[in-house]
């Protein structure tokens, strides 16, 4: 599955808030125009729309902290329309592969909320594990990059929907 993350402009802004996920995922993600609002004022956050071919699918941001020497996926949400599709999956490959590329960046973090079994399986899948750290309710995993360029990722298909911060595909 293809995917391109793409700058947010005033050619896309109002589509770009207009994504929504599921009736049950509501409560689960922040909302875009939130996203967008939140990386303005912090101006580390990279706020990207999700293509599959020529349609906006979907919403992903993530940030990295040289002096921590780490990257953060913070936010991504697949509109319902599109869900169950891969764009997910493509989309947090595409972004992995950037943070990876980051001079100085050591590992990579994401969290999920602790009964979202199918988030946890779509991060072990990108080599992502449990750091034994709760964070607002959720679970922190990271993955160290020296050890996750020994192995391959984002190999399995079960990516479902995930609550507070994050939105997959089913």
């Amino acid at each position: 599955m293809a995917v391109t993350l793409r700058e947010i402009t005033m050619n896309n802004f109002i589509e770009c808030i207009g994504l929504r996920v599921g009736e049950a995922q509501k409560n689960c993600v922040a909302s875009n125009m939130h996203s967008l609002a939140e990386a303005k004022a912090d101006k580390v956050s990279n706020p990207f729309v999700i293509y599959g071919d020529k349609q906006m699918v979907g919403f992903i941001m993530y940030d990295y902290t040289i002096g921590e020497h780490r990257g953060y996926l913070s936010r991504l949400m697949i509109d319902a329309r599109f869900q169950g599709k891969g764009y997910a999956r493509a989309a947090l490959a595409e972004v992995m592969e950037r943070l990876e590329r980051m001079p100085g960046i050591r590992d990579i973090q994401t969290s999920f909320d602790p009964e979202n079994h199918a988030a946890e399986s779509l991060y072990a899948s990108f080599g992502l594990a449990r750091t034994g750290e709760l964070v607002d309710g959720e679970v922190i995993v990271r993955l160290k990059l020296a050890e996750q360029r020994a192995s391959p990722r984002g190999r399995s298909d079960s990516a479902n929907s995930a609550c507070r911060k994050y939105a997959f595909d089913r």
